[in-house]
């Protein structure tokens, strides 16, 4: 007999049916995670899981030519808080506010939005060193903040402050690139290489024990041995500080070259700055004068007119030269400062500064060899110094001169040069007439420890026998009492060199003013030198007991160099050679 289908059974069958077809669904949806979609499922599972961690790497160190550091890199940290952990967003935020940048407002704002949107990060302090991390991390403890983690990260520092502070520069505090000086121009060595951290994390950011781990270390920047003096370095930034304090200068520039190597022991600019207080970097104290100040030389650039006839055989130092009081050339009248008499020998032009003079010889020397000897002295054009922001000066070619150009570019006008330039002028005298470039890398020492050496490029420029002879013309200008570069005389070395001064030209008048560029640039000793100086005052203003105007470089900047020089060759350890 059939079975009779009561509605309960019914019932019961479709609920077996929906069991049925529920685990069917369930076995295809296994089916399809652990076997058709698996590997796919578990390529993004992991994706979701693993993190990548950059490593930043440290930072190659700055050395003086004698291994002290100028810039090195230290252990840092980034203070960075989690809102979602935080109970009492404002409290954290009164504790941490006093470390902060940040205003406890700002930081109050930041925790709360970060709770609300479900952020996990807020900066709090960038950068800081450990002392600031562990007074930090105590006042935490202290306020019992839990949220608040601490990330090494590594901090610039410059231990010798402000010493050279406008040539080894700066690096941008948030990325830690190099933003002016040394630490721009060799930023792709200093940097280094970055390396990475790939670990897997559970959900709530933690590392899963088992989980893969894969290093990458960081591979540290290239170290730069410079050719900076520390001493020598500090030598001319005190004679620069006090000189532009005594002259009310607006500022001013040294450069102190090794002439046998074309090595700069000192390059200083003033106003100054220390590198780690950011609170006073400014641009204009970040301006390394040196190789970014373009001028009118003046009468130091006499002796580029001077070297040239003599090396060409058209005038000797007894050569004489008729000095009338003034000379017109075109529709410009040049004048001698003072009274000369009316004839001098060139000895005597050099010796006296006589503008008239130089004048005549650069009229026998002419225009195109004028030229060919500014250019091979290195002016026009960049030193090739490693360094950024150096300037070319302006120097226009002989098609583009003038009626006046070759008289005035013969004393220094209608000329831009730079400090350094300048320095390597007179230390191709120094050094028997071969220009060498100056350069304030000795070397770059790589993380391999390979060693790349700076090789200078060198040429000759004039005789050794007229370096010689200008050498002795030079030290007339100091060591003779009516020389204009007396007062650069020191007690322990002889010296030779030349005073500049040259009224500013003001743009906004289209005119000179009475505004001046007051330089001294010399040598010593004089018979060996083993240094040169340039001291350039901007603006120098006031007068000297004996009524001297300051504004005159043989008043200004003459007492500078002597003063700097001293000081550099004593801590060179050179034996004085005055009697």
């Amino acid at each position: 007999k059939g079975h009779v289908w009561k509605r309960g059974d019914l019932r019961l069958l479709l609920v077996g049916l929906v069991f049925i077809l529920a685990w069917a669904g369930i076995g295809y949806r296994l089916f399809d995670l652990q076997g058709t979609r698996a590997v796919a499922l578990a390529s993004v599972g992991f994706d979701q899981r693993i993190r990548e961690e950059p490593i930043d790497a440290r930072r190659g160190t700055i050395y003086d030519r004698e291994g002290i550091e100028l810039a090195m890199t230290i252990d840092g940290w980034n203070v960075v808080v989690d809102p979602t952990m935080l109970d009492d967003p404002a409290q954290a935020a009164a504790v941490l506010a006093p470390f902060s940048d940040a205003s406890w407002e700002e930081l109050t704002d930041a925790f709360v939005t970060g709770q609300q949107d479900g952020r996990r990060y807020a900066e709090v302090a960038m950068r800081v060193d450990t002392e600031a991390k562990d007074a930090i991390a105590s006042v935490v403890d202290e306020h019992d903040i839990v949220g608040v983690f601490y990330r090494a990260q590594p901090l610039r520092v410059y231990p010798a402050g402000h010493i050279a502070a406008q040539v080894v520069g700066l690096t941008r505090h948030d990325d830690g690139a190099g933003i002016e000086g040394l630490e721009k121009t060799f930023d792709s060595e200093l940097q280094g290489e970055p390396g990475r951290l790939i670990v897997e994390r559970d959900p709530s950011g933690r590392v899963i024990p088992q989980g893969q781990v894969l290093l990458e270390p960081a591979t540290v920047g290239s170290d730069l041995i410079t050719t900076i003096d520390r001493e020598v370095q500090f030598a001319a930034e005190q004679g620069l500080r006090r000189a532009v304090q005594q002259t009310n200068a607006k500022g001013g520039s040294v450069v102190a070259v090794d002439p046998r190597t074309g090595a700069i022991l000192a390059m200083a600019s003033y106003p100054g700055l220390d590198l780690n207080e950011r609170s006073e970097i400014t641009p204009e104290v970040l301006r390394n004068r040196a190789v970014a100040d373009v001028y009118e030389p003046g009468s130091t650039l006499k002796a580029v007119t001077v070297a040239a006839a003599i090396e060409e055989g058209i005038v000797t130092s007894d050569t004489p030269i008729d000095t009338p009081k003034s000379v017109v050339v075109g529709d410009f009248e040049y004048e001698d400062h003072g009274t000369n008499p009316p004839w001098m020998s060139v000895a005597d032009v050099v010796q006296r500064s006589s503008n008239v003079g130089t004048i005549e010889i650069q009229r026998r020397l002419g225009n195109d060899l004028h030229y060919d000897y500014l250019t091979a002295f290195g002016l026009g054009s960049p030193s090739g110094l490693d360094v950024a922001g150096e300037r070319h000066g302006q120097l226009n070619p002989t098609s583009q001169w003038t009626e006046t150009s070759g008289s005035s570019i013969s004393i220094g006008y209608a000329v831009g040069t730079t400090p350094l330039q300048m320095a390597a002028v007179f230390a191709s005298i120094a050094n028997d007439g071969v220009w060498i470039e100056p350069h304030l890398v000795r070397e770059v020492i790589r993380p391999d420890g390979q060693r790349i050496v700076t090789k200078p490029r060198s040429r000759a420029v004039l005789s050794p026998e007229t370096a010689a002879e200008m050498r002795t013309m030079l030290g007339r200008v100091v060591e003779t009492g009516d020389g204009t570069g007396r007062r650069a005389r020191m007690s322990d070395y002889t010296a030779g060199g030349k005073t500049g001064t040259t009224e500013k030209f003001d743009v906004e008048l289209g005119r000179y003013s009475d505004d001046t560029m007051a330089s001294f640039i010399g040598m010593a000793p004089l018979d060996d030198p083993r240094i040169v100086v340039v001291v350039v005052l901007d603006t120098p203003t006031g007068t000297l007991d004996y009524g001297g105007d300051l504004a005159l470089g043989g008043a200004s900047a003459a007492p500078a160099f002597a003063q700097i020089t001293q000081n550099a060759l004593h801590q060179l350890g050179v034996a004085p050679d005055r009697e």
